[in-house]
């Protein structure tokens, strides 16, 4: 049995409710352009590997359903690249601000909106051919993400695409939840769940190697064509409240091709494209 498969649901959707990812990445009113124009920019500044793990132009003019939307930042980007997208998300908070965005980008004819718990996918949107899956940094917070991979196996088409990011075991993150809590290894998936985002208490975070992001992929019927490891987050938190970006130590002493390595070693972030059978 996994370590939160027992896990309520409705525990995961309180907190995500709570305050919705991303949410504090701009200073403007919430729900104004200016806000999701900042939201936006933020976020492909502290994570710019996801526009090219995404692809967001290869998608123009196909069918993409997005597993667990958030604010809708990576949405837009898709419906703006030309895509038809569907869009779900566990947190009603969360699509209710997405739907806010797209209709401020005037991109509503080109996004559906669907609220509910992905480990029920084609019950929330059909068995309906998707050319791509995509589900940046959501199903290791779901208590069952076989269930999730599974789902989108029924859903998406013959040789169709699935891009997922799950969170890394042996990343240098994960090495600082440890060295904060007195590295009691035999409690680190309480630890690291307690610690994976901005706001602590996340009840639902899986971490994975490399070899065990694969597995998980390619358990559902996928076969996995790239896994890569990327992101680690550089900056003084005092400051990064802020909007201010100053590199804390090591990071600020480390020449930039240095911190390249380490990152695609030790980064947060394990990123699996996988194709279903065709």
């Amino acid at each position: 049995m996994s370590v939160f498969s027992q896990t309520p649901i409705a525990a995961v959707a309180d907190y995500w409710n709570r305050r919705p990812c991303n949410i504090r990445h701009s200073p403007e009113p919430v729900g104004t352009r200016a806000y999701f124009d900042q939201v936006r920019d933020r976020k492909y500044r502290i994570e710019p590997h996801i526009p090219g793990f995404a692809d967001f132009p290869a998608w123009a003019g196909k069918r993409v359903l997005e597993v667990g939307c958030g604010i809708g930042t990576d949405t837009m980007s898709f419906a703006q690249a030309g895509a038809d997208v569907t869009a779900v998300d566990l947190s009603e908070a969360s699509i209710e601000l997405a739907q806010r965005r797209a209709s401020v980008y005037g991109m509503s004819d080109r996004v559906r909106f669907v609220q509910g718990d992905a480990e029920g996918l084609s019950d929330l949107v059909g068995d309906d051919g998707f050319d791509l899956v995509y589900s940046f940094g959501v199903i290791h917070h779901t208590p069952n993400p076989r269930a999730v991979l599974a789902q989108a196996r029924r859903i998406i088409r013959p040789g169709g695409t699935l891009k997922v990011m799950v969170y890394h075991r042996y990343a240098t993150k994960v090495l600082g939840i440890l060295a904060s809590r007195g590295f009691k290894i035999w409690d680190i998936d309480r630890l690291i769940a307690e610690q994976s985002e901005a706001q602590t208490g996340c009840p639902v975070t899986y971490s994975y190697t490399r070899d065990s992001a694969r597995d998980l992929i390619e358990s559902a019927g996928f076969t996995a064509e790239s896994v890569s490891i990327d992101h680690i987050f550089p900056y003084r938190i005092k400051e990064y409240v802020k909007y201010q970006y100053r590199k804390r130590m090591p990071w600020r002493m480390v020449p930039a091709s240095v911190f390249r390595a380490v990152e695609r070693r030790f980064g947060w972030h394990v990123l699996v494209t996988a194709k279903a059978p065709s």
